[in-house]
């Protein structure tokens, strides 16, 4: 069990477990105005439950293909503060329909796309692209966003670009930052913002070291 300052989360029944990179992208995302948000690949449920502590008025659905996760993500909101504008579905992003537009998405997807595939068959559709290919996040985004909508993702820097190859044609990128663990090192994380315009836009790029002041602002209002 995991306890942030204002919930917590279990996590025992999730192929992948609660990490940085979810706690980074939850804290990061911008969704002050934001009124309808999907947490795409929600697993425990971390993300949509930061999300709901940052944003008082957004409905939340949280969606995943794995059951078990999804069952995971359910009681980890039945026992939040924010229950109320917190659910679940369990469901490949290709079945997924709503009928009502989303003004954001959010994702922490698989990331492996050329590496060998664990015995576990859970862990790897949690870890693997191939279980949500970055083109079928990106259709997702123009199907289920409002044309004013966002989608943020958190990704290993080496496949960020890879993605945003994936987005260019359909999404513009509007906001990035590097997460580096030591000063002089190559990023290990990108996060990403991307947007829907016809115009060419300057994107905000910038870096934040783990453990520098700027780090521990961002994730201050839940780490205990």
């Amino acid at each position: 069990m995991f306890r942030f300052k204002q919930f917590s989360v279990a996590d025992e029944l999730c192929a992948m477990k609660v990490g940085t990179d979810g706690v980074l992208l939850g804290a990061w995302a911008d969704v002050e105005h934001d009124s309808r948000i999907l947490d795409l690949g929600t697993g425990s449920g971390l993300i949509a439950l930061m999300l709901a502590q940052r944003n008082p008025k957004a409905e939340i659905v949280a969606l995943d293909i794995d059951h078990d996760a999804a069952i995971q993500a359910e009681q980890n909101f039945a026992q939040s503060p924010w229950s109320n504008r917190l659910s679940v579905v369990c469901s490949d992003i290709s079945d997924f329909a709503s009928e009502r537009k989303f003004t954001h998405i959010v994702s922490n997807p698989p990331y492996f796309v050329d590496s060998l595939h664990s015995p576990n068959a859970a862990r790897t559709a949690a870890r693997h692209a191939s279980s949500l290919p970055f083109a079928t996040i990106i259709k997702a985004a123009e199907q289920l966003l409002e044309s004013e909508g966002r989608l943020s993702v958190i990704l290993p820097s080496d496949v960020a670009m890879l993605f945003r190859r994936e987005a260019f044609e359909h999404l513009w990128l509007s906001r990035q930052i590097d997460i580096v663990t030591k000063p002089g090192e190559e990023p290990r994380r990108t996060m990403m913002e991307f947007i829907f315009t016809t115009k060419p836009l300057m994107p905000r790029c910038s870096t934040m070291l783990m453990g520098s002041e700027q780090a521990t602002k961002l994730t201050e209002e839940f780490y205990l």
